[in-house]
């Protein structure tokens, strides 16, 4: 007996219910003092997190990297294609540091919180390219574990099928004229807060063509996506991410992202706490890219 549309749509509406109790738990456990060099206890206690999440999922892996005479973490888990292949992986990152005086609730916990949801995901439900998640530190000193990490596989001469950045997914404001632009970019977008934005090199055009199409269709999300040229350079907002040294190293790339400071009020402020955050964009926006990332 085939199940009705009530019965499909009660389904669906549990799962995303679901989702979003999933993503509220790992933003209550994120979003706290998490400084690396004020905020060490803190800092300490949300590697701990991530590494145990992950570890429900496979084997956890160590990217230990050093910095001002100290070394430092990016946290990985790597999931298996479906089928065994030689196939890229697909990197997915987010850092998990912050900077001093904030929580930094979209500023970066939305990201950690949605790569926990992917890695419960994809290892459910494996896809045809193998899967890797990294939690990046430092991102805030110059994107430094990420560096790190980037160019480690161009020296190794690892490729990839493409990275992504979850950097801020939280936050939105459907008020008109509450969307910021880089000069010029205004003329082709909305001027309200109210979407996602993936902005990627040209290589992953295609890419964000489909994912746009997944977060708007699965996820019930606008989406906006940008390419942009010669490694972002033309448009500096572009490269302030985890992506960027991918792109500098060669590799296809992209960000998805809320847009930062040019909507939310308050990034880098003590302000940025879990209350300011919508809940429902934020599950949309892990929905969505759950999907299109399995249709890679």
């Amino acid at each position: 007996m085939g199940v009705s549309a009530i019965e499909h749509y009660s389904n669906l509406t549990t799962s995303l219910l679901d989702l979003q109790q999933n993503l509220l738990t790992h933003l209550q456990q994120v979003a706290r003092d998490r400084d690396p060099f004020l905020a060490t206890a803190g800092h300490f206690y949300v590697q701990h997190y991530i590494r145990q999440q992950f570890a429900q999922w496979g084997e956890v892996t160590d990217h230990a990297f050093e910095y001002r005479g100290k070394t430092y973490h990016n946290w990985g888990l790597n999931l298996p294609a479906q089928i065994s292949s030689s196939k890229p992986p697909i990197l997915i990152g987010a850092h998990y540091d912050t900077v001093p005086g904030s929580v930094g609730a979209d500023d970066n916990a939305t990201g950690i919180a949605v790569l926990l949801e992917l890695a419960r995901s994809l290892s459910a439900q494996p896809i045809q390219y193998p899967v890797h998640l990294v939690a990046f530190d430092l991102e805030e000193f110059g994107l430094v574990g990420s560096r790190h990490y980037a160019e480690n596989l161009r020296r190794q001469n690892q490729s990839l099928r493409l990275m992504i950045s979850l950097e801020m997914l939280g936050y939105c404001d459907c008020a008109p004229n509450s969307q910021r632009y880089p000069p010029g970019l205004h003329y082709f977008y909305p001027r309200q807060g109210d979407f996602i934005a993936l902005i990627g090199n040209i290589r992953t055009i295609p890419d964000l063509i489909h994912l746009k199409r997944k977060i708007q269709v699965s996820g019930q999300i606008p989406c906006e996506w940008l390419p942009a040229g010669l490694r972002g350079m033309i448009v500096p907002d572009t490269r302030r991410s985890d992506h960027a040294p991918f792109w500098d190293a060669g590799y296809p790339a992209l960000m998805v992202t809320d847009t930062a400071n040019l909507r939310n009020p308050h990034y880098h402020k003590s302000s940025d706490r879990l209350e300011t955050l919508d809940l429902n964009f934020l599950t949309g926006v892990c929905q969505g890219l759950i999907e299109g990332v399995r249709s890679l």
